[in-house]
């Protein structure tokens, strides 16, 4: 089984949405919204009601005279059941 979750995404606005019982994770780019809730339930032992996912494309950058791409992310913006939260350090 792949490693479905590398690690929590801290920026403010998922700081915000935290207070809602909203936590945003960066996950492996071929997991499906079903596998990230299981493994979500299982690591956590929380509830998981609703699964968002944002896939990243990669940008464009330059060094130099060399041109590449960065990585394609892979978010998953997890809704809590009311009363279940995750303590993010």
């Amino acid at each position: 089984m792949l490693d479905i979750i590398k690690g929590p995404i801290m920026t403010e606005k998922s700081a915000g949405l935290a207070q809602n019982n909203v936590i945003t994770f960066s996950v492996d780019v071929k997991a499906n919204k079903t596998q990230i809730k299981q493994a979500i339930e299982k690591k956590f032992n929380v509830k998981v009601l609703n699964v968002n996912t944002v896939t990243v494309r990669p940008k464009k950058k330059r060094v130099g005279k060399y041109t590449g791409y960065t990585n394609k992310v892979k978010k998953a913006i997890v809704t809590l059941k009311e009363g279940s939260s995750i303590e993010l350090n």
